[in-house]
């Protein structure tokens, strides 16, 4: 495991509350679980999920799970994730961590999940070395994220956003981020993404635009 010590998380009890009141269930009546359960379909083996939250993933793990690690720095989100993982269909063991420092070892895991928290993480690109490390060669990284959008208009107001009130209000929230490149960046390589709009509103939003999709620790000898 990495040796060095980071800056500790700011706690926010007030998003945290937030998020697993209003915006959790939010999501979830637009729509979101479809997308979760699409995102973690037919995983197997030793599986890591970053930022599980409240753990909102949880029952859709399919049987082929043979231990879930739950990391989850926010202590009252962490909370609510133990006890969601006590009706989960796998083992589920849930802990405190960062995703810029997991506490895991070399490749460990068959598979990592990222939903909706790439964008708040404090060290993107460090979080994603850490997935990279913990995983095995040619174990998959599965992701759901928000990130920056297609039009340059949009992408003018999600930098305005970004360095003013977004993260202040969305508990570190960032809205244009661009994920799919830090994700290859990191040496994984993209087997499939899909990019689409999300919640399906006529209003335009500057956290519309997602990404789903799997990428690839490649295997030892691979160039």
């Amino acid at each position: 495991m990495p040796q060095q010590t980071r800056p500790p998380i700011p706690s926010r009890p007030v998003f945290a509350r937030f998020y697993s009141k209003v915006a959790g269930p939010a999501l979830a009546k637009a729509g979101v679980t479809e997308h979760r359960k699409r995102l973690v379909a037919g995983l197997s083996g030793q599986v890591i999920e970053i930022g599980a939250g409240n753990g909102l993933n949880f029952p859709h793990y399919p049987g082929t799970v043979t231990r879930l690690l739950a990391v989850e720095p926010e202590p009252h989100l962490r909370e609510l994730a133990v006890q969601s993982a006590r009706s989960a269909a796998v083992p589920v063991q849930v802990v405190d961590g960062r995703a810029e420092q997991l506490p895991a070892d070399d490749a460990s895991f068959d598979a990592a999940v990222a939903c909706l928290t790439l964008c708040s993480v404090a060290d993107p690109h460090a979080a994603l070395a850490e997935l990279h490390r913990v995983l095995r060669p040619g174990g998959q990284l599965r992701f759901f994220e928000h990130v920056r959008a297609d039009s340059p208009a949009m992408r003018r107001v999600q930098r305005a956003l970004d360095a003013t009130v977004w993260p202040l209000l969305m508990g570190g929230c960032h809205v244009g981020r661009d994920t799919r490149a830090a994700i290859a960046a990191a040496g994984f390589r993209l087997t499939e993404t899909e990019k689409f709009s999300f919640p399906d509103t006529r209003l335009p939003s500057p956290a519309a635009t997602h990404i789903l999709g799997t990428a690839q620790r490649e295997p030892l000898g691979t160039s």
